[in-house]
């Protein structure tokens, strides 16, 4: 039978569990667990294996507990001696400052801030002779900055229309709600997607020094995906259509209509773009569908927009010899989106959906 190890009677059991389980440190907190087993009786072998520490570790720890008492158990770390300690920052808190201004504005090309750029400002600055373009970009990211793409934004988008729409949303909903006292009112969007022959290119993962390749022969032969989805749950629908016209329109809304089960006790408040075909006097919405318009000009509100990565995502860098083909895709993945409401509600249920 092994042996006990040996525990300087500082504290009692109930006093060591006490200690472990009000420690805020997680460090001192781990000590005093492996502290409180081994006065339990158990070994230190088993009590290391039991808090997950190192056995050589638990042995010094139990060793200044004997020793030192709970001055033995503390986390010296969380204090540090005041000593200078790594590299030398580049930039004074000033000369920082002073960088975040010059961000706000073109670096002195006219062209966009990168790294390198950065790097040069900082010689210049600090009259350093040399500032690698590394500390550059980590002086970017110390201002706060990240490498991101601009989300496109019509110069005739209104702005003041865009927050409106926005606000006013829920209201909508809202009076729906009230107008239809005993019927369940659901918030859906809509829009068409067109894909064809001509290939879609996009960046991928792949071996460092083996670039992929993508055959491409453009050709101008369509499909148009309808695609609905409820932002509030992530549930979709979609159908594969020829043509984007009144004629076709008027089927999807019939079909959508159905497959979502419009009825007395459901009503679907339907949020779409301006397409000329959506305003058009021929277009039939059938009861129980209340169609809202979008403001002009803002694709950014319609999150249905961020359906079509997901469904482009078997295309990518693909070649196909025929529409069908394409199509066949197509039916499989949109078949599986169907069954991917967590993902496709973290993508489109934007932050100002988020109502009651």
């Amino acid at each position: 039978m092994p042996r006990t190890a040996h525990l300087a009677n500082h504290y009692t059991v109930q006093e060591l569990k006490k200690k472990y389980l009000k420690s805020e440190d997680k460090v001192e907190s781990r000590r005093w667990h492996l502290l409180w087993k081994i006065a339990l009786g158990w070994t230190i072998k088993n009590s290391a294996i039991a808090v997950g520490i190192n056995y050589g570790y638990a042995k010094k720890i139990v060793k200044k507990y004997n020793n030192l008492g709970e001055e033995g158990v503390k986390n010296c770390r969380k204090n540090p001696k005041n000593q200078k300690v790594g590299r030398k920052a580049l930039l004074t808190e000033t000369q920082l400052l002073k960088l975040q201004e010059k961000l706000e504005s073109s670096p002195p090309d006219g062209g966009i801030w990168t790294g390198p750029k950065v790097a040069r400002w900082i010689e210049k600055e600090t009259g350093k002779e040399k500032v690698w373009n590394q500390r550059g970009w980590d002086y970017l990211k110390k201002c706060k900055y990240s490498w991101q793409r601009p989300r496109p934004t019509h110069n005739k988008g209104d702005k003041l229309e865009q927050e409106n729409f926005k606000d006013n949303l829920w209201l909508k909903v809202k009076e729906l709600e009230q107008k239809y006292p005993e019927a369940e009112v659901e918030l859906w969007f809509f829009d068409e997607h067109r894909i064809g022959l001509k290939p879609i290119l996009k960046k991928v993962w792949s071996k460092i020094g083996d670039r992929p390749i993508a055959i491409v022969s453009h050709r101008y032969e369509w499909v148009y995906v309808y695609g609905f989805v409820k932002p509030k749950t992530g549930e979709t629908l979609w159908y594969l259509i020829p043509r984007v016209n009144t004629e076709w329109l008027n089927l999807v809304y019939k079909n959508f209509a159905k497959d979502v089960g419009i009825a007395e006790k459901k009503i679907v408040l339907l949020i779409e773009d301006n397409a000329g075909w959506h305003r058009s006097k021929k277009v039939v919405v059938p009861e129980g569908i209340k169609v809202e318009f979008l403001p002009p000009y803002s694709p950014e509100l319609q999150p249905a927009e961020r359906l079509w990565k997901l469904v482009d995502e078997p295309l990518v860098n693909k070649y196909f010899e025929t529409i069908e083909e394409i199509e066949e895709i197509l039916v499989n993945r949109c078949t599986i989106l169907m069954d991917m409401s967590e993902e496709i509600k973290s993508l489109t249920n934007y932050h100002w959906l988020a109502h009651d």
